[in-house]
């Protein structure tokens, strides 16, 4: 089992830049994958950023060149620097965990505004 926060979300304004944390309870070595996802009220969450145990990482279309997922090992921390933001971008953000065995877990969330 593993505790997800996220962290860092706010209102910031179109084309300005704010980091996510995505802080687990335990190793981040022991999971398999960290993603970060997000959701507008009424649609269907996507899948914004991926990175895996050996580093691989893939990214919405909507988000390449503009946000960057990364991982700190020594503080078990995934997080999700994002640039040149859109009123587009403005949702929830959510990680996942993927653990072995098909375990999932998810965090709490952390709204993402971002005004024109």
């Amino acid at each position: 089992q593993v505790q997800l926060v996220e962290s860092g979300g706010g209102l910031v304004q179109a084309g300005g830049s704010l980091r996510l944390s995505c802080a687990a309870s335990r190793s981040i070595f022991s999971i398999n994958a960290i993603g970060w996802y997000r959701q507008v009220p009424g649609n269907q969450g996507e899948l914004v950023a991926r990175i895996t145990g050996d580093g691989t990482t893939n990214y919405a279309n909507s988000v390449k060149g503009r946000f960057t997922i990364s991982r700190d090992n020594a503080n078990n921390t995934v997080y999700l620097q994002m640039i040149s933001l859109k009123p587009e971008d403005t949702a929830v953000y959510y990680c996942n965990a993927e653990m072995p065995y098909n375990r999932i877990y998810w965090g709490q969330g952390t709204q993402v505004t971002v005004s024109s």
